[in-house]
């Protein structure tokens, strides 16, 4: 077979692997993305086979988010430098290597260490996959591809818990939870080797200057906000837990200041500073990780609590989270379809008060349980509302906040609202599963889901008063995908925001 990169002469006319480079981009970025939820069931066999104490969990499953979010806009600008397919290709072995030290890690220290190495290695592959779809596909086409590429990528949080429940009950060749991870590496090496041989070859732009400096700040301040709520619970919250926390709002407003100086100074800052100057964008930076915060520590504590607390195995637990996930599936169909066109900012309104609703029918259906005879129907109806009101703020959260933006601003601001995503799910998990495993200890697993369930309550209500400050239109279809002329190539974020 020849050379499949096109010629000169070929440029003009459609690229002919182009279909192939989008089931590479899928498969690729889905892999990618299961990771951040697939773990979630996995914490009784962590348990005996590694010892993992809630810290030790926690750190699995929020070092993850952690590391992905806070290398995700610094992923896109390596992109603009040295080339999509390059820092692609990069990217996935690097996911795929970490996995496998991942799955064969000897103890719960090493496994941490492993998850961070693969939400970086994450950071650097996700935000190449918009940029390719869009540098081989266009016109009509490029709509087609978002219309596949968004709703399949969705999937990847909702199958999550349910693959990994499936893998880990299966206990295939006596791997138990390793086998999570080692599915990883056939689907990453033939993703490799396709997408080293079909993905064309285009250079980067090497005068993009890539800010170390900021990247430095965002990590070390992501850091020092994470690593107290992670272990502030296991050590009774001591001085320096706090000094930490403090410390971390110090290096942020560090962070936008350097921004600013960095264009004033004729550099190319991570962020564009003019973001940082819109009341609506930074509220809803907050919006963001309040939501996502909330919703994924809630996720995670209904796994521990079906786990934990009424012993259901991996697999019945992650069958468990369906309701959550229908649900969500539906509120997201309802929003996308009918509301958000109709009464604009008010579905995101309406969405944390069915959420908030959801909320009080689980709290009621625990207050009724009787451990004996408890089966997860007993808690579908209150998930499942709460998960219709989750769908309806995921469908239309980020093209309201993206509305405030001016066009030429939508590539950064899609990238940092996706960060602060992923690093809010990093920080609800440090918190639910806190609050949770406190009451926990004592036995009282119904207790502590009713802790958790407070705690989201109050985030919901935050929210709900936050999204009064978004415009009150969202941006257009096209736009909110960011597919506009102007968009930069910081394209880390329009994409995640559909899986939950």
């Amino acid at each position: 077979m020849r050379d499949p990169s096109p010629t000169p002469e070929e440029t003009t006319e459609p690229y002919r692997w182009r279909w192939l480079i989008l089931a590479v981009m899928i498969v690729a970025e889905i892999m990618d993305l299961l990771d951040a939820s697939i773990v979630n069931v996995a914490g009784p066999d962590l348990e005996k086979s590694l010892g993992a104490g809630s810290v030790g969990l926690q750190w699995v499953i929020g070092g993850y988010a952690l590391t992905l979010g806070a290398g995700l806009v610094l992923g896109g600008r390596l992109g603009d430098r040295y080339g999509r397919r390059r820092m692609f290709l990069i990217g996935l072995a690097a996911f795929t290597t970490a996995s496998l030290l991942c799955a064969i890690a000897p103890n719960i220290e090493s496994l941490i260490a492993f998850r961070l190495l693969q939400g970086t290695a994450g950071a650097m592959l996700l935000p190449q996959g918009l940029g390719l779809l869009r540098e081989n596909f266009s016109g009509p086409e490029l709509t087609k591809v978002f219309a596949i590429f968004g709703p399949v990528l969705g999937l990847g949080g909702i199958i999550g818990p349910v693959l990994g429940g499936f893998l880990i009950e299966g206990d295939f060749f006596g791997l138990g939870w390793r086998s999570v991870f080692l599915i990883n590496l056939p689907i990453g090496i033939a993703a490799l080797i396709v997408a080293a041989k079909f993905v064309p070859k285009k250079a980067g732009d090497h005068t993009v200057r890539v800010d170390m400096t900021g990247a430095a700040l965002v990590v070390a301040s992501c850091a020092l906000l994470v690593l107290p709520l992670n272990q502030g619970q296991e050590s009774g919250w001591p001085l320096w837990t706090w000094l930490s926390m403090a410390a971390s709002v110090i290096g942020f407003a560090l962070f936008a200041l350097q921004q600013r100086r960095t264009a004033a100074a004729g550099r190319e800052p991570l962020v564009t500073p003019g973001l940082l100057r819109k009341p609506a964008f930074t509220v809803g930076l907050g919006g963001i990780a309040l939501f996502f915060g909330g919703l994924i520590g809630t996720q995670l504590v209904l796994t521990l609590f079906l786990q934990i607390g009424q012993h259901f195995t991996a697999g019945d637990a992650g069958l468990g989270n369906l309701p959550l996930a229908v649900g969500t599936a539906i509120g997201g169909a309802i929003s996308g379809a009918f509301l958000a066109d109709r009464i604009g900012r008010k579905v995101l309104q309406i969405g944390p008060l069915v959420q908030l609703a959801g909320a009080a029918v689980l709290w009621f259906e625990l207050d009724g349980l009787d451990s004996a005879s408890f089966s997860i129907w007993d808690i579908v109806p209150g998930t499942t509302v709460a998960g219709i009101g989750a769908g309806m703020v995921i469908a239309a959260l980020f093209s309201f906040i993206l509305a405030a933006v001016d066009d030429d601003e939508i590539g950064s601001a899609s990238g940092v609202l996706t960060a602060v995503q992923a690093v809010g799910g990093s920080i609800g998990v440090a918190v639910f599963g806190s609050v949770f495993f406190a009451q926990a200890k004592t036995g009282d697993f119904t207790g502590g889901f009713h802790r958790a369930l407070i705690v989201q309550a109050c985030l919901l209500v935050v929210f709900f008063a936050i999204t009064f400050l978004l415009p009150k239109k969202g941006r257009p279809e096209d736009e909110q995908h960011g597919i506009t002329p102007e968009t930069t190539a910081d394209d880390s974020g329009t994409k995640q925001h559909l899986a939950i």
